[in-house]
């Protein structure tokens, strides 16, 4: 594991297994909060929707065992609990990302202004969705949510078999856990293509792309000349890059 001074460190887990709790339970003073804070955010953002995600409560190292990760159903709305509690009391979000390798480097993408992380690069990937009710959040489901990003982000279509579980970090703030998969190279020309295609379809129906820019870098610190990144991207390419 990484020191704790880092904003994520690198959990190397074989064996994973998700386990759904109930949310935390939020006072009547807390949820009035809450909900009057994502007005505000609304207000300024409106695009902003308050859609289902992944809340991590947090991990289990039973020995030898699999590692077992505590998860809750909740909103977007929730984040806003970061303001209200100490950061050890607050959800972290479960995420996902694809390593997208080309010819180039790995492919990254910087944030749209109508996303929550406006003009930050990163590597394709979100906040993962809860399953339906009664079904179960595993590795399968993640690697689907994965592929979809991947889709919807960068135009490219990858068999969710083929993306290989790569990582595991956890960020040291709120405990945020991602899930770093590993995709099929594929040729930058076509990345490029398969984006500018992607821009201009969601720009005909009046939206606007999660990533309005894509890039390819070899190391970290290309990543880093490009602007600010997510704040797990320099460790997670540094490692990527010296392996």
């Amino acid at each position: 594991m990484q020191p704790r001074h880092l904003p994520v460190e690198f959990l190397d887990a074989h064996q994973i297994n998700l386990i759904e709790h109930p949310p935390p339970a939020l006072s009547p003073q807390e949820q009035g909060k809450v909900d009057r804070l994502w007005e505000e955010t609304k207000a300024h953002n409106p695009t902003t929707f308050d859609g289902p995600l992944v809340a991590s409560l947090g991990i289990d190292l039973p020995g030898p065992g699999p590692l077992v990760v505590r998860w809750a159903r909740m909103t977007y709305r929730h984040r806003a609990l970061g303001q209200l509690r100490p950061t050890e009391e607050v959800p972290g979000a479960v995420f996902v990302t694809v390593l997208l390798p080309t010819e180039d480097g790995l492919a990254l993408g910087r944030s749209s202004p109508t996303t929550a992380t406006p003009g930050r690069w990163t590597l394709p990937g979100g906040t993962a969705e809860p399953p339906a009710a009664g079904r179960p959040l595993d590795m399968a489901s993640l690697r689907r949510h994965a592929a979809r990003e991947l889709a919807e982000e960068l135009g490219i279509h990858a068999a969710d078999e083929k993306l290989r579980l790569w990582d595991l970090t956890r960020g040291a703030r709120f405990g945020s856990l991602g899930f770093h998969f590993l995709a099929p190279s594929v040729p930058s020309a076509l990345v490029r293509r398969r984006h500018a295609d992607l821009t201009v379809s969601e720009t005909e129906r009046g939206n606007v792309p999660e990533l309005d820019e894509i890039a390819f870098v070899s190391s970290a610190e290309q990543a880093a000349c490009l602007g600010s990144g997510a704040d797990y991207l320099h460790q997670v390419l540094c490692r990527y890059f010296s392996t």
